[in-house]
């Protein structure tokens, strides 16, 4: 089983969601970004690495939000979301061909990744 994480990233009392390329698996599909823990990485190291390398932002990472386990036909997936605040930087687009700062309760109105949608349930049940 694969473990990759999530940024629960809120600005202005929004979240930000982004759109999975054409040419990615799950293509088309919303999701909290982040991303792979590699070999000796904490979660948290994950994150930040990920979230300057897809949106060249750098972020702080706070507590582990939830966790979903996901089955999908290539292989099972542990989702790791975890509260993250934008530090600095100018938001670019790199690994994604959308973002949108959401309101949590509108979540439910994108079409989200399996595996993002249990912990869709939970931002839109959390107070921010």
């Amino acid at each position: 089983m694969k473990t990759v994480t999530a940024a629960i990233l809120v600005k202005d009392g929004r979240v930000l969601i982004a759109r999975r390329r054409s040419t990615d698996r799950l293509a088309g599909k919303w999701e909290f970004p982040g991303g792979t823990i590699e070999e000796g990485e904490t979660p948290e190291a994950c994150l930040k690495r990920e979230m300057k390398e897809e949106f060249d932002i750098d972020v702080t990472v706070g507590d582990c939000l939830g966790e979903s386990v996901y089955h999908y036909p290539h292989g099972a997936v542990r989702l790791l979301a975890y509260a993250t605040r934008w530090r600095d930087g100018q938001m670019t687009m790199r690994a994604h061909d959308d973002y949108r700062w959401v309101p949590p309760h509108h979540l439910n109105r994108y079409d989200l990744a399996p595996a993002d949608i249990p912990l869709a349930r939970e931002v839109m049940n959390h107070e921010w």
